[in-house]
């Protein structure tokens, strides 16, 4: 990376001058950092490097520390010039020629590193209850897991995917009976959900479970007429426990066929009742016991966690003999631990943050790294429409995220729900998702990818053979074969160009495309998939600005040939990233 480069050139001069004791009195104990920077002016120079804090150790002016520090500097590939305390380097061509070919070269490898060097990541997330639909804050979820999960493989973790299915609590029981109900409503036993507020609670009344019961009469002919015949004001016992049964499945194939239809595919769905069927939850109690960990107070059995950071101590077991939900989660990140994985990630909802010190302090006590855990909080999404904010409920009429996929697509609603990051809110316009227009990010990006391959097949079209009268597509051999040879052209044609601005906007649409390696590798590191948006936004930019101002079919067929190389180099770039947040990169629009 470009940006690396320089930095580790400074930070070397400078180790460099502190031992030969050249740096003033700057000594081998003095601590710094520097960080590179893209000057406003590019007059100046591509990169810049501000050295003035070192003028405290130094005891020297910032104007001569940065130009003893880039004196001592050797020059390849690229000059220097000094501003005050900051070191401006400006490339020479090799180095932006150099772009190119390496992006040629490696295509959708470009970008892939190996910073995670295997280190064994669980990523859980969305983990949403099988009582019904997803609503939309789930596909943020949803779309935010599996795009971070790419983009730390592209980067050399190994990550495994899974989604918790919390199945082990009242909520399935109240699913049962509320389907229960919806049964018996479309076998004319008209006995309706409760009137009362309190009591409504008890029972999902959502219409999502109209169609459900429908399925259940015909696919269980036996126990639905079993059902209807029973039926004396009272749910029978072990009819609801099938139901229930089945309302679980129903719901969670439901969830399943949802997600693979929104590109998120996850290696595991861990069943919160396996942990008590097996007995690992009461075995993960019995193993607090012996650590001394628990306490028994009021009739209830407590977590000591306050010694390990928690702001108090937790129950695990509640006076009635019942389980806590921190139990069975206690027991689950116990199981992920034992399964080898160094790093526990999950993304919770940002109502969950006094969760973690909790289940920090439960891993430390188990004999693990309280650090293997770590916090993703996500705030949620505000769904606008027509200007006006939608309510959202699972309990009533609700804007689900199937819904919203139908309306906008799968490609708007996942680049719309990664483009912010996860700690802030998101206002999702859902007309504007819609719209083919350049304030629509995702439109913006994939037309840039459209326009690219466009001209990539006028390419074909009017310069090269055009096979039984069929104009190729961007990613047909012969043009590949073409742009390969490419590699071998002088790309120093692209800056005789005696235009300013076609200078300017060459350069920069070049730097923006090294700059996908650093992004990749923050993305990654930092847990910020919405940087990879960002990036595409100011990508399709700088190609709209070269475009403008780089006429690319010319008569010159050396320059022509040196900017179709710019061209396929946008495309293999720009593919790479939407693949990573697995999102379409359409060839015509």
């Amino acid at each position: 990376m470009l940006k690396e480069y320089f930095l580790n050139n400074v930070i070397t001069s400078v180790n460099e001058l502190v031992e030969q004791g050249k740096l003033g009195q700057m000594t081998k104990e003095d601590k710094f950092s520097f960080q590179v920077d893209v000057p406003k002016n590019t007059q100046f120079g591509d990169f810049a490097v501000n050295v003035s804090s070192l003028a405290r150790f130094a005891k020297l002016a910032p104007a001569q520390i940065a130009q003893t520090i880039a004196d001592n500097i050797k020059k390849e590939n690229f000059d220097i010039n000094i501003a005050a305390g900051f070191i401006n380097f400006k490339l020479n061509n090799s180095l932006l020629n150099n772009i190119l070919i390496e992006v040629l070269d490696k295509k959708l490898d470009y970008a892939k590193n190996n910073q995670g060097n295997g280190k064994k990541v669980i990523l859980e997330y969305v983990s949403a209850n099988p009582t019904g639909p997803f609503h939309i804050g789930h596909g943020r979820w949803a779309a935010m897991g599996s795009a971070l999960a790419n983009v730390m493989k592209y980067s050399g973790y190994d990550v495994y995917q899974e989604f918790y299915i919390n199945d082990a609590g009242s909520q399935i029981q109240k699913l049962g009976k509320s389907l229960y109900i919806r049964i018996l409503s479309e076998l004319n036993i008209n006995i309706g959900f409760p009137t009362d507020e309190e009591e409504a609670k008890n029972f999902y009344t959502g219409e999502y479970l109209i169609p459900v019961a429908k399925d259940f009469i015909k696919e269980e002919v036996v126990k639905a007429e079993e059902i209807k015949n029973k039926f004396n004001g009272e749910f029978d016992a072990e009819l609801l426990k099938f139901v229930c049964k089945y309302a679980r499945l129903k719901m969670l194939n439901w969830q399943k066929a949802l997600l693979e239809n929104f590109n998120t595919k996850f290696d595991n769905y861990f069943s919160e009742l396996t942990l008590h069927e097996s007995g690992q939850v009461e075995a993960c109690i019995e193993k607090l016991k012996e650590l001394g960990e628990l306490y028994e107070k009021d009739g209830a059995l407590w977590f000591a966690s306050s010694k390990y950071g928690d702001d108090q101590d937790r129950v695990i077991k509640k006076t009635d003999g019942a389980y806590t939900y921190l139990t069975a989660d206690i027991a689950y990140h116990y199981d992920k631990l034992k399964r080898g994985f160094d790093t526990l990630l999950n993304i919770w909802g940002a109502d969950h943050h006094g969760y973690i010190p909790r289940m920090r302090a439960s891993i430390e006590v188990l004999g693990y790294n309280p650090n293997s855990l770590e916090v993703l909080l996500g705030q949620l999404v505000n769904l606008v429409m027509n200007g006006e904010q939608v309510r959202m409920g699972k309990r009533t009429k609700m804007i689900t995220l199937d819904e919203l996929i139908e309306e906008v697509g799968v490609d708007a609603t996942r680049y719309w729900m990664i483009m912010r990051s996860i700690d802030t809110t998101l206002d999702f316009d859902v007309e504007l998702a819609k719209s083919k227009t350049d304030e629509n990010p995702v439109f913006y990006v994939q037309y840039a990818h459209a326009r690219a391959c466009s001209i990539l097949r006028n390419a074909l079209q009017e310069k090269f053979d055009v096979i039984n009268n069929e104009v190729k597509s961007a990613n047909n051999n012969s043009l590949d074969e073409i742009i390969n040879n490419l590699k071998n052209t002088d790309f120093d044609i692209l800056w005789t160009c005696e235009d300013e601005k076609t200078l300017e906007t060459t350069k920069k649409l070049l730097l923006k495309l090294e700059e996908y390696k650093s992004v990749v590798q923050n993305a990654a590191k930092n847990r910020t998939p919405y940087l990879l948006t960002k990036y595409l936004q100011e990508l399709a930019a700088s190609f709209h600005q070269f475009y403008a101002f780089s006429k690319v079919l010319v008569e010159d067929e050396k320059l022509m040939y040196a900017r179709l190389s710019i061209v396929k180099a946008l495309t293999i770039i720009i593919k790479s990233a939407l693949n990573i947040i697995a999102v379409n990169a359409p060839e015509k629009m």
